[in-house]
């Protein structure tokens, strides 16, 4: 799923992020880890995976997502 990155905090590594329909949704330091980066800035596109509701993981929108066991 698409999302932009709405803020990033690099001390935390947690933020939140836009989905296309304007939803905003948090993400923590776990989701941000799973991925391969190591910064984000506002208004970013990026992939997210969720599970459950909540964001497991997130990467660079040109990055592939990582298999459907996460």
């Amino acid at each position: 799923m698409q999302a932009t990155v709405k803020v990033f905090d690099p001390e935390t590594r947690s933020g939140s992020v836009f989905l296309d329909d304007g939803t905003e949704i948090p993400f923590g330091a776990e989701a941000f880890d799973a991925g391969p980066l190591r910064l984000l800035r506002s208004g970013q596109r990026v992939n997210i995976v969720m599970d459950d509701g909540l964001v497991t993981y997130v990467t660079l929108s040109t990055f592939p997502l990582p298999d459907a066991t996460l």
